[in-house]
């Protein structure tokens, strides 16, 4: 009998029917082996084959093997303590980034002016990696001066939360920065399993968002909320930052990059921060 091909244009999966009579000829098989033959024949035409890979989806967006490791925090101060919260933060934190006996840097630290009030946002790096981050963990837990600050900003949070990132390969590595700048982080939760497809598409549009030096830096999770996806943004005021995206939209290809990432978002978040005296991005 005739078999029934069906495709739907906007997959690349080709399903095939077959008519119920053809299975009709096997009456004389078990009834547990045609309900296998069923359940195959209706997996076949909903289950998606997924082509194995053999690389951790991190070693495929970054730049190497041996990426930097970053790590963010986000701290929700007590409002009635964020000038003394970024006093200490500013006594404290260049002190670390400076001293070569510590294998870390301060990116920046921001207070956010626009999104989440009374909060600040540190990012730092790890250029060992893990092995780094754990050194420097345990030579500060040693650190008395240290010690003494994490007790007194305990003091001052309402909460704090933090992440492990990666950095995109096609995105620029964050650098010291002068100011006067005003820095949007722009947060994305994606769907799981969209990881890869979001990094060829920013792969490209990242060439559409180069011509005013805004772009700072791109990072994914390894640690915290997995499929978190966050680009920081630098911007020389609330204007030049409207003006500076709405001229992305001249590029042809633009649109084409943001109607195909869209539907890969289940959230986004955007924070507008003004940085700290002691943050290297100014």
């Amino acid at each position: 009998r005739p078999v029934c091909i069906f495709s739907n244009i906007m997959s690349p999966f080709t399903y095939v029917l077959t008519p119920p009579s053809v299975f009709f000829f096997s009456r004389g098989l078990s009834a547990s082996n045609h309900r296998n033959r069923e359940d195959s024949w209706f997996k076949s035409l909903f289950v998606r084959k997924v082509d194995p890979r053999k690389d951790a989806h991190s070693h495929l967006l970054t730049k190497n093997e041996e990426s930097n490791l970053y790590k963010i925090q986000f701290h929700n101060v007590k409002p009635e303590c964020l000038d003394a919260y970024n006093q200490l933060c500013e006594e404290t934190l260049p002190s670390i980034h400076n001293d070569k006996y510590y294998p870390c840097e301060l990116v920046g630290t921001w207070n956010t002016w626009y999104g989440e009030q009374d909060q600040a946002v540190h990012m730092w790096r790890y250029r060992g990696g893990y092995p780094a981050l754990t050194e420097v963990m345990s030579k500060l837990r040693q650190n008395k001066e240290f010690m003494k600050y994490r007790e007194e900003r305990g003091k001052m949070l309402l909460s704090r939360r933090n992440q492990l990132l990666l950095e995109f390969s096609f995105w620029n590595e964050p650098i010291p920065r002068k100011g006067p700048n005003i820095y949007e982080l722009r947060s994305y939760q994606l769907r799981p399993g969209t990881m890869i497809e979001w990094g060829n598409y920013w792969a490209r549009a990242i060439g559409y968002r180069q011509h005013n030096s805004e772009a700072v830096g791109g990072f994914f999770s390894q640690i915290g909320n997995l499929y978190m996806v966050h680009h920081l943004w630098a911007y020389k005021d609330l204007e030049a930052r409207e003006a500076t995206r709405n001229a992305a939209w001249q590029h042809e290809g633009w649109d084409e990059v943001v109607y195909y990432t869209v539907p890969l978002i289940q959230h986004m978040d955007s924070r507008i921060m003004i940085p700290m005296k002691a943050s290297p991005l100014q």
